[in-house]
């Protein structure tokens, strides 16, 4: 019996060591059948597929930044450049050239289908929106105005306040109270702007006091259309309000532009026909003024609203570095500290927002998580 057993084993050892020998001689290309090879083929091809996409998702969204980096600097530099350096000192009359052109290209975009289109659905939209309208053209018109009276680097400092203003017409609008934390990064954004006006070489009251206003505008919009525009079956992408916002301010500028500015239209015509290469910077300017609300679109769309709160962050510092060396204003040293110190404030207030907002959506969850557990049949059992 015992034997028997002995050789059974030394048979399969055998023959195990025969079936090891003749697989070791079979060529790898023969181990898979053809069938195997083929369903391999469709999956490295999608690998590679998807791999080309992420490279060129990459590769336009740095573009899209750096398109909104150049419409962003490269309008307001040319504001500038009209209104105070070139002497075309009609504020208002280029707002209505800036809306036109957002008017007709918001149209076109829309007709083309780039941007999903959204329709006004009650009167009582259409009104809300043309409040808000009332409100952005004048903080467009006001930031306008103070670019022929103040530099572009001052003028950045006084707009980079903006989250100043918005957290003050939360608390009076919505009620909204942030942390202590967030309220104490507020200070050095105060702080530093009263120390870059009082330092400033070319420092015009006139000018410093419709910036702030222009500024403060820009808060009231952003909190306002929160309130209006709250419900899901009114929200409208920041593009398709602009379709809707740009033709009522149109509606608002032609009258303004008129009695405000007599001679803007003739002096625009003239100008034109003196020199074709202030034609030409009017349309580039006008055209850049849609483009800064498109890239804004494409960058919240292609990164995050994130995102583009760091990158206007950053924006205010390139336009002053860029202005500063077109343009050759005087700067003090006290002035670019006191807006060192502004854009630093913004940031801290930004990152301190953004932890409350985490805390209370995580807090949110697991208060929604206690109700569950307290409602289900188990917890009453």
């Amino acid at each position: 019996m015992g034997l028997e057993s002995f050789d059974r084993c030394k048979k399969i050892n055998t023959n195990t060591a025969l079936v090891t020998t003749s697989i070791e001689n079979i060529p790898a290309k023969n181990l898979f059948d053809e069938e195997e090879q083929h369903s391999l083929r469709p999956a490295a091809k999608a690998y590679e597929f998807i791999a080309s996409r992420r490279a060129i998702m990459d590769t336009s969204t740095v573009f899209t930044i750096l398109a909104w980096y150049i419409s962003n600097v490269g309008v307001l530099l040319l504001n500038k450049y009209l209104l105070s350096i070139y002497g075309f000192k009609y504020p208002v009359f280029l707002t209505l050239c800036h809306m036109l052109s957002c008017t007709a290209l918001s149209y076109i975009v829309s007709l083309c289908q780039f941007v999903p289109r959204q329709g006004i659905k009650s009167r009582k939209q259409f009104l809300k929106i043309s409040l808000l309208s009332l409100v952005f053209c004048a903080s467009v018109v006001g930031g306008n105005i103070s670019l022929r009276f103040l530099p572009v680097s001052f003028n950045q400092a006084i707009g980079a306040t903006t989250p100043f203003f918005t957290a003050i017409f939360s608390v009076i609008m919505l009620g909204a109270v942030e942390s202590t934390h967030t309220y104490l990064a507020l200070v050095p954004v105060v702080v530093g702007i009263i120390l870059a006006s009082g330092t400033e070489p070319l420092f015009h009251l006139y000018g410093f006091i419709v910036c702030v206003s222009a500024t403060a505008a820009r808060a009231f919009k952003s909190v306002l259309q929160g309130i209006l525009l709250a419900s899901e079956g009114e929200k409208l992408t920041s593009m398709n309000l602009l379709m809707f916002m740009a033709p009522i301010s149109v509606a608002v500028l032609i009258p303004a532009t008129l009695i405000l500015e007599t001679g803007a239209i003739r002096k625009a015509i003239s100008l034109g026909q003196e020199s074709y290469g202030f034609a030409f910077l009017l349309v580039l300017n006008s055209l850049m003024a849609y483009f800064v609300n498109l890239t804004n679109f494409l960058v919240t769309k292609n990164t995050s609203a994130l995102t583009l709160q760091v990158l206007g962050n950053a924006k205010g510092v390139v336009a002053t570095i860029v202005s500063i060396l077109l343009f050759r204003n005087p700067v003090s040293t006290a002035g670019m500290v006191g807006y060192t110190i502004t854009v630093f404030g913004v940031i801290l207030y930004s990152e301190s927002k953004k932890r409350n907002t985490k805390a209370m959506t995580k807090q949110k969850m697991l208060e929604a998580e206690l109700g569950d557990n307290e409602a289900s049949p188990t917890n009453k059992l």
